[in-house]
């Protein structure tokens, strides 16, 4: 048999052998950009580098983090906000269901109630909470114009169980205001851009690294609490929770989640997820890229792999990037 006939038989065999050892694998796509920008990323560099048959699948915080717990699927939650459902993700991990491999954001994710920058420089006492309810007509609500708007969490994110506790501390609906559910992440950051346009008053929830707080300079409101981690994570960021005090946002932890059985079967595959990490200031750069571009997940996992690989490539050895790169 001719030797080039052998050897391309060979790297058949060994792709298949490793395909078969990674297996199928399925990566959350979370409904937010950063997410399904690191869910395209992984499932390129699995598939390519490590031979994996992986698969995106659509998912959320919650439904995501139950599934993996109860179910074992999606094997690979990319961008798991972790401070949200802490006490379960534990729980999955001590009871061998779960991994956590690393940290999807190396400084870590930020929420608050944020207010526009043009304000502040008319108003400075805006920048508190103080100042926000002094100056509530500012801050109109579109459905009754008696009333002052506060723009929560979408529904069905977990965000909205901190933001409708901090709201309901700060007594905001004694001073008038209303909270308003924009429907989803992208009604949120219409309702900023449409204020920016006009430059009207905007009070409400937001979190980052997100391309909207990149592009509209806004301003996060000091609750004058400072941060109580404990009262955070042990009432403001649970439904149960009955008293909520006012605190400020500790800074998110964001981490890739695996189930065990992933981490065990392909531990290769594993140790890259447990060493992949995006900064802020990077993520806000890509996440600014696909909104001017109005690029998809897969088309950023392109300009990011292709443009960026002295990020990438020292998270992979030296002939998983290779194979990557003469796959892209």
């Amino acid at each position: 048999m001719n030797i080039r006939v052998v050897v391309a038989l060979a790297l058949v065999i060994g792709f298949s052998q490793a395909q078969a050892a990674c297996g199928k694998v399925t990566i959350a796509d979370m409904n937010w950009s950063s997410a399904t920008l690191m869910a395209n990323v992984d499932r390129f560099i699995l598939e390519h580098g490590y031979g994996c048959n992986a698969e995106i699948v659509p998912g959320d915080t919650m439904p995501t983090g139950t599934s993996m717990i109860e179910k074992g699927e999606p094997d690979i939650a990319p961008e798991m906000w972790s401070n949200s459902m802490k006490d379960a993700l534990d729980r999955g991990v001590a009871e061998k269901r779960l991994r956590y491999a690393g940290k999807s954001l190396s400084d870590g994710g930020e929420e608050g109630f944020w207010v526009p920058e043009y304000l502040v420089d008319k108003y400075p006492e805006i920048a508190t909470i103080e100042g926000v309810i002094k100056h509530a007509d500012l801050f109109e609500n579109p459905e009754d114009d008696e009333r002052h708007a506060f723009y929560g969490c979408p529904a069905g994110w977990n965000c909205q169980i901190s933001a409708n506790h901090l709201f309901k501390a700060l007594k905001l609906a004694d001073y008038g205001f209303d909270q308003i559910d924009p429907g989803s992440g992208a009604g949120l950051a219409g309702s900023i851009a449409k204020a920016y346009e006009r430059k009207e008053g905007w009070f409400g929830y937001y979190w980052a690294p997100t391309s909207v707080l990149g592009k509209y300079k806004m301003v996060k409101v000091d609750l004058g609490s400072g941060v109580d981690k404990e009262e955070f994570i042990n009432c403001t960021s649970k439904d149960t929770c009955e008293n909520p005090k006012v605190t400020m946002y500790p800074p998110s932890l964001v981490q890739t989640v695996t189930t065990e059985s992933f981490a065990s079967q392909a531990p290769d595959a594993y140790a890259y997820l447990a060493k992949r990490s995006y900064t802020n200031a990077l993520m806000n750069e890509l996440l600014a890229w696909m909104e001017d571009n109005q690029a998809d997940g897969e088309t950023a996992m392109y300009q990011f792999l292709t443009n960026y690989q002295d990020v990438w490539k020292p998270w992979v050895s030296a002939d998983v990037a290779k194979k990557v790169s003469d796959a892209l």
